[in-house]
């Protein structure tokens, strides 16, 4: 009898069917760059599986010790860039649910989306391809290697870590559906021709527009990534709730609100309900907006079933899923000001010193002496890279085959980009102390 109540996978790919958009992505349109060996009792449709593999990852995890914009072991309450990815994970839900595009599909994407992101917010991104291109003064790479090795963002370094860098199979990767790939990429801005060893191009569409539940996560992304700024800038004292609410999308809030309501509250009552109605002032215009230029689409092409719109789907435009320009302009406005008073402000610049100076460090420490990196990675150096392996070298003969081999690798100068990106602030944190400031009190065993 129990057999009755469980929904086996064909009846959740109707379901799916059923109740999604015709512009919508069915899990059953899914490709993948390996097969899948079929399992009867996985009843997951096909973006489900590949959320559980994302959230399974390490780099996952690694995500709840990574920096959003303040520093998060020097508070309880500051975002992190774990939770600054489920809170995309639920704007892009809503979104994508009130469109009737792919949740699953959606949600999959928002949780990847930020895999490849470095410690220390931005800044380490920044850190990282200066090195890369040459244009940090502290390290400098050979001229050959700077040219061979290729840029850092970490939108691509996203997709590097999901293709690539996590090993979870027998395969390198996590072997994501394309559409995933693509929207992870494609959650920012990105170039046909930008220099980046991507693992495989394939699926990935680069000279053409997001699918429209990619676009729902990168507006998503924009707004969580505001908004929650905002409030912990407001948290941190960094700004004055008055100031905020001089602006535009605040005072389009309180009208929406009422003004004698929403002041007659206490201080944080306000701040806490201001916040709630500049997601919920976003979002409402994002889904307005969209599904009015989507709906012009439709029309304009005579498009009538999901077969025809797939036809023409990559005709749509980049921000089909967006704000209206009324809404977008507040946006863009609250966007400068939390730049100006909250993130260009002295805390968090003294953070962003910090991060440069740590990761500058590290990665000249592990370049200009790489017997200082840990055995598996000096191992991926050999198998990969096709470099001596350090440890099976006489004493003697490790500096000249440093110089010679090691100076002369592009793949070893990725091998460095991938393991610094890949650490959480406190890991970079420690590792700085043990390279940098070392003591008696250190446990050589951590090492």
């Amino acid at each position: 009898m129990s057999r009755l109540f469980v929904r086996r996978r064909r009846q959740l790919q109707a379901d799916e069917e059923n109740r999604l958009s015709l512009f919508a992505i069915r899990s059953s349109e899914s490709t993948r760059r390996r097969p899948v060996e079929e399992d009867p009792a996985d009843i997951r449709l096909e973006f489900q599986r590949d959320r559980d593999r994302i959230l399974h990852a390490r780099s996952f995890r690694r995500l709840k010790h990574k920096t959003q914009v303040f520093v998060p072991h020097v508070g309880d309450h500051p975002r992190t860039r774990l939770t600054h990815t489920l809170e995309v994970g639920q704007l892009a839900r809503t979104i994508a649910r009130s469109l009737g595009l792919n949740e699953d599909l959606a949600e999959a994407v928002a949780i990847g989306h930020d895999l490849g992101h470095t410690a220390f917010g931005h800044t380490g991104e920044t850190v990282l391809d200066e090195i890369l291109r040459g244009g940090n003064p502290e390290v400098k790479l050979p001229e050959a290697v700077v040219a061979e090795v290729g840029r850092f963002k970490h939108n691509y370094q996203s997709l590097r870590v999901v293709d690539l860098l996590e090993r979870r199979y027998d395969s390198p990767g996590l072997n994501l559906t394309d559409q995933v790939r693509e929207a992870i990429l494609k959650h920012t801005t990105w170039k046909v021709d930008y220099h980046f060893p991507l693992p495989d191009r394939e699926g990935l569409f680069l000279n053409q527009p997001c699918h429209l539940e990619g676009q729902a996560v990168a507006i998503a992304d924009e707004i969580a990534q505001q908004t929650h700024d905002l409030e912990d800038g407001l948290r941190a004292r960094s700004v004055e709730l008055e100031t905020v609410e001089e602006l535009a999308a605040a005072q389009r809030v309180i009208e929406t609100i009422g003004s004698d309501r929403y002041y007659g509250e206490r201080n944080w009552i306000r701040q806490n309900t201001l916040v709630r109605g500049l997601i919920r002032l976003f979002i409402s215009d994002v889904v307005a907006a969209s599904a009015e230029r989507i709906r012009g689409f439709l029309e304009q092409h005579e498009i009538g079933d999901h077969a025809d719109f797939v036809r023409l789907s990559r005709a749509v435009s980049q921000t089909a899923v967006w704000m209206s320009p009324e809404i977008a302009e507040l946006f863009d406005e609250l966007k400068s000001f939390i730049y100006a008073r909250i993130i260009n402000q002295g805390p968090v610049s003294r953070q962003d010193w910090r991060a440069r100076k740590v990761l500058t460090a590290l990665f000249g420490t592990y370049w200009t002496a790489p017997a200082t990196l840990p055995d598996y990675l000096l191992r991926r150096a050999a198998e990969e890279c096709a470099l001596p392996y350090l440890r099976d070298l006489p004493l003697k003969r490790i500096a000249g085959t440093v110089a010679e081999r090691y100076h002369s690798s592009s793949g070893f100068a990725r091998l460095i980009v991938d393991h610094l990106a890949g650490m959480s602030d406190r890991f970079a944190l420690e590792e700085y102390r043990r390279l940098q400031l070392p003591s008696p009190e250190q446990d050589l065993t951590t090492i």
